[in-house]
């Protein structure tokens, strides 16, 4: 499959992109490049192939839940420079 450099564009725009000629360029042959190994793959037949989530048959292994004893707040506040009202008092970031 063909991409054009006018739908990589478009694409590049709907994400708030913004490519020098020569990235366009790039990228416009490695997503073709992309979509055409994709139509390769669409070519093999998939009959009675189980779907997978994984490659491997593992599975992710889990603790169990304890109740443990946890930091006081006096004790997580402790160590910190500036606190107020219980709290941890930190520099604004989102400006008003």
């Amino acid at each position: 499959m063909k991409i054009s450099k006018e739908e990589v564009v478009k694409v590049a725009e709907l994400a708030r992109l913004e490519f020098t000629d020569e990235e366009l360029g790039r990228f416009t042959e490695q997503l073709g490049n992309i979509l055409a190994y994709i139509e390769k793959l669409a070519e093999l037949d998939t009959t009675g192939v189980e779907p997978t989530s994984h490659v491997l048959d593992i599975a992710t292994p889990l603790r169990d839940d304890k109740v443990v004893e946890w930091l006081t707040q006096e004790e997580a506040l402790s160590g910190a420079p500036e606190k107020e009202d219980g709290f941890f008092v930190v520099p604004q970031v989102i400006e008003d």
